[in-house]
This record gives structure tokens, sequence and C-alpha cells, in this order.
């Protein structure tokens, strides 16, 4: 149906079900452009579909259009997917330009490329006459619905009727009704002069409220006025101790800087004390493991030579300058350590 909608309406290429079958949104957005320009010509949509903004400020812009101009409700996220969704919902455009065409009696199965060009088909002047339509298509429904349960109480009503026909009409009881109707229509003119008079009261009670508020209002200004031209006594006091408060608070402010910046300075103080309280430590380990050593290599050499008394006594002298020299090493190795 809407290809044959479209050839009919003289869209220049050939249509099938099967261009349909992928999203081909190139396709869609052509339909679209071209149904709005045979719709309206004078219509300025921009036909960039490049990027995805394009493309949604597109479809919005012919659903807006749509819905203003011809009252038919698109669906855009089925138009912008581009597929089987999408051709439901130019159906909705193509038949009503089909209709429109078949109505009028226009035939326009093999038209050209020229003549779909001069095709111009304005139903804007008609959206007026359209709407009362639908309204008076409307008020007759009502109307037939309230007609037929009318006449469907007919049967009931008309036996009434003809007894209150047939029935004699008595004076008496007719002048009481009346009586009794004018007592009421009396009754209610009497309230209502009553509140006339009451809203009168009020009014007037009202004005009388009015007026001394103002005198308030009047008096308060005065007093305000009065408040505002008078210094207060101690007004001299505030501005000095503001002046003082200034004061106070710039100096803390700048012992504040003062301490912030002292104690950045001892932290790096500390850091670097540790630091070289770390390299002593690794300084001490080293020159005990060092100690260490040479002791084990002097017992070693000590062991080994004990062949001749001569060379005993030397060794003897030399051992003991060597223990002189051992212990004044521990010496300075343990003065360091308690340091």
């Amino acid at each position: 149906d809407f290809t044959e909608m479209m050839r009919a309406l003289g869209y220049p290429r050939l249509i099938s079900m099967e261009n349909f079958h992928t999203p081909n949104f190139m396709l869609v957005s052509e339909v679209l452009l071209w149904l709005v320009k045979r719709y309206e010509p004078q219509t300025d949509i921009p036909p960039d579909v490049e990027t995805e903004q394009d493309r949604v400020f597109f479809i919005k812009a012919v659903a807006q259009f749509m819905a203003t101009k011809a009252h038919i409700k698109l669906n855009t996220k089925k138009l912008y997917q581009a597929d089987g969704y999408a051709v439901k919902e130019l159906l909705k455009v193509t038949s009503v330009l089909y209709g429109a065409m078949n109505t009028k009696g226009v035939e326009r199965a093999d038209v050209s490329e020229e003549d779909s060009s001069k095709f111009k088909f304005d139903l804007g002047s008609k959206i007026a006459d359209l709407k009362a339509a639908r309204q008076l298509a409307s008020e007759i429904t009502s109307k037939g619905a309230s007609l037929y349960d009318l006449l469907g109480k007919e049967v009931e009503l008309r036996e009434a009727r003809t007894e209150s026909i047939a029935r004699p009409l008595e004076i008496n009881e007719a002048e009481k009704m009346m009586k009794i109707a004018i007592d009421c229509v009396l009754e209610q003119v009497q309230k209502t002069k009553d509140m006339l008079s009451n809203v009168a009261l009020d009014e007037a009670n009202l004005e009388v409220k009015i007026e001394k508020r103002k005198l308030e209002l009047e008096r308060s200004q005065k007093r305000l006025q009065t408040l505002q031209s008078v210094r207060p006594a101690f007004m001299d006091e505030y501005e000095k101790i503001e002046e003082q408060l200034q004061k106070q608070y710039s100096s803390y402010l700048e012992k504040f800087r003062n301490l912030t910046y002292m104690e950045q300075l001892l932290d790096d103080h500390r850091r670097t004390e540790q630091e070289m309280f770390e390299e002593a430590a690794n300084m001490l380990r080293l020159m005990q493991n060092r100690l260490k050593e040479e002791e084990q290599h002097l017992l070693k050499s000590g062991n080994n030579d004990d062949s001749d008394l001569e060379i005993q006594e030397d060794e003897g002298s030399d051992s003991e300058v060597e223990d002189r020299q051992i212990m004044k090493q521990r010496t300075t190795t343990e003065t360091l350590l308690q340091g």
C-alpha cells in the first residue's frame, strides 16, 4: 500500500519494501522531506542528515511540523529506526495526502518529476473547517445518544402526560401553589436584602479598620525615621572595638602564617636529622663488622706462630702492641655507640 500510494502521489523513485528490511535512514529522510514539501512547499526544513545530531534535529522538525500543521502524531523513535516500523509512520502522512488527492479527483499514476514539482496541495487553509466538522460530528453523536435515551422513556412519559392532561384543573389548588411560590420568592428577596445590608455594614467596619491601620503605619514610619536619624550612644565604642578586632585579626593571620612556616621548617629539620641518624647507624654497623673481621684475623695469626722463644718474645711484644691497638679501637667504638 505504501509503495502504491507513493507511486500515485508521484514520487520520482521506485520504492519496494525490500529497501526497508535493513535500516535505511537516507531513504526515509528523503521520503519525509518530499512528503513535507508536497504537503506545504514553503516549509524550510534543513535536509542535512550527515551526523547523529543532524538526524535527530531533522526527525524532530518533521514530527513537529506534522503535529502542528496536519495534526498527525508521528513516533520519532520508529522513524529514527528507518526500517519496517518507520514505514507505518510514513503511511500516516501518505494516506492523508492520498485521500485528499482522491477527494479532489486527481489521478497521478504516471506523473513525471516536472509535473510532481508543479503539484501543490495546500491543506493548511482547511484545518479550521476540519476542526469545525469534527466538533459538529461530536455534538451530533452526543445529541443523538440523548435523543435515543429520551425516546426510550417515551412510553412511561406518555402515560403520565395523558393523565395530567385528562385531569381537570382546580383553581383553588393552582392558587395555593402560586401563593406558595410567591412566598418562596419573597423570602429569597428578603434574604438577599439582609445579605446586602450585612455587606454594607461589613464594608463600613473594614473601612474603619483600614483607616486605623493607615494611622498606625504612618506613626511607625515616623518612628523609624527618627530612629534612623538618631545616632546610638554605643556606636563610637562599637567602631573602636571593630577597629581593634580588625588589627587583632591581621596579627592573628600573620602569626598563623609564621607558625605554619616554622612547623614546616621543624619537620624538614627532623627529617634531615633522621636521615643523618640512619647514616651514622649504618656507618657504625659497617665499622663493627670490620673490627670483628680484624679481631678474627689477628686471633688466627696469633695461634699459628708458636715455634721459638725469641720469636715468642718478639711476638709477645708485638702481641702486646696489637692488644693495645685493639683496646683503643674497642674504646672508640664504645664511645661512638654511647654517643
